[in-house]
């Protein structure tokens, strides 16, 4: 057991298991980063969506087909649909 001793075997060890931790960290702050990185997106997502459906309605407004019953109703239609584009796994 004096290969357990010897200093080449220690800073293996030491070196080994700094990077394992040092792995196991940026991991962990990889995936954080893409979880924060795709709410921002499906929250612009919803945003362009809800303004797409207020310009339609605007567009609606000026060519006359629109009544004041409608007023809302694309917003929320193109609101209310994002995040069901998404692949079924």
């Amino acid at each position: 057991m004096s290969f357990l001793r010897s200093p080449v075997t220690i800073f293996g060890a030491l070196n080994l298991s700094a990077i394992a931790g040092s792995t196991y960290y940026l991991r962990s702050h990889l995936i954080y980063s893409l979880e924060e990185s795709e709410a921002r997106s499906d929250e612009i997502e919803g945003t362009l969506r809800g303004h797409i459906g207020l310009i339609e309605e605007s567009l609606d407004r000026l060519e006359g087909k629109a009544t004041e019953a409608d007023r809302g109703k694309k917003m929320d239609e193109y609101y209310g649909k994002r995040g069901r584009d998404e692949k079924k796994s």
